[in-house]
């Protein structure tokens, strides 16, 4: 995971488990729109059932969480209510100055 959030200028860590019907509900449509926006988007899933020191070491609690990362630097925390709108408005402006330069 360090070494994606460190070779890629955008990164979008999504923490779930498969307990978790609202995870598996958001996921594809999340992940959907991230790519259509954003195509240069690293995605990565992490099952937190799995691989709890991740977890851990992102301090990622509840599920589902996204995690956005610009240049390495987290950006943006979502836990549990989100929608995919709010998500893919609030990275819209600053991925677009970061494909910019």
């Amino acid at each position: 995971i360090n070494q994606t959030l460190n070779s890629n200028d955008a990164v979008m860590l999504y923490f779930s488990a498969p307990t978790c019907n609202v995870c598996h509900a958001l996921k594809p449509k999340l992940t959907e729109a991230i790519m259509d926006n954003f195509p240069t988007f690293i995605i990565e899933s992490i099952d937190i059932s799995q691989t709890p020191e991740i977890a851990s070491h992102f301090s990622v609690f509840a599920i589902p969480t996204v995690l956005v990362f610009f240049e390495g630097r987290e950006f943006l925390r979502k836990s549990r209510h989100m929608s995919v709108g709010e998500v893919v408005d609030t990275i819209k402006r600053p991925y677009s100055f970061m494909v910019e330069s």
